[in-house]
């Protein structure tokens, strides 16, 4: 069974918004901070082979700038994916390698997980990760943090994701103040 991992670029409070879209005022906050090692801690993470989960927002925006990026560790590695894309328009899909999930993410993401492959990775999405620690079907989680408050911003976790608890797996830290934060999945938050 392949596992899923949960991958995101965070502030300390919490915001993964990265573009100037909607209005937001901090365009690009995670550029100064990225680095040869952090983006070395990022391939390592990803693993070597990987297959991807996506929104269909994600997947968009980075069908658009993936394919014609230079080649490389990250493009290559990320063109050469399968992208399971979360998505009610699978004939529009048009990076490929590609798959829908099928119209309930639930099951579709339960069966793309007990197919043989690679582990999957899931890249810049609250709406789906809320979806997916709910039911249970998220492995770990790799929170890469980044040492500013940006105080305004979609945030990681939707207002009503259940509570859960995780173990810390490891930590690891890059010269530019990058916390790489890996977590297993525990269960359920249990009250006190």
């Amino acid at each position: 069974m392949r596992k899923l991992k949960l991958m995101e670029h965070v502030s300390l409070d919490g915001v993964i918004q990265p573009s100037s879209e909607d209005g937001f005022p901090y365009a690009d906050w995670t550029v100064p901070y990225r680095t040869p090692a952090g983006r070395d801690e990022v391939l390592a993470a990803q693993g070597g082979r990987f297959d991807l989960l996506l929104g269909r927002r994600t997947y968009d925006m980075w069908s658009d700038y993936w394919p014609k990026a230079p080649a490389g560790p990250m493009a290559d590695g990320l063109n050469a994916a399968t992208k399971f894309v979360v998505t009610h328009r699978p004939e529009s899909l048009a990076w490929g390698p590609f798959e829908g999930v099928g119209p309930d993410l639930v099951e579709g993401v339960r069966r793309v997980k007990s197919q043989a492959g690679p582990n999957l990775v899931l890249w810049g999405s609250s709406t789906l990760t809320s979806a997916l620690l709910a039911h249970g079907l998220a492995d770990e989680v790799l929170l890469i943090v980044y040492p500013v408050l940006v105080g305004t911003g979609k945030r990681l976790f939707a207002e009503g994701t259940p509570g859960c608890s995780f173990e810390l797996a490891s930590t690891k830290t890059t010269p530019s103040g990058l916390l790489l934060n890996t977590y297993k999945l525990a269960g359920p938050l249990q009250p006190a």
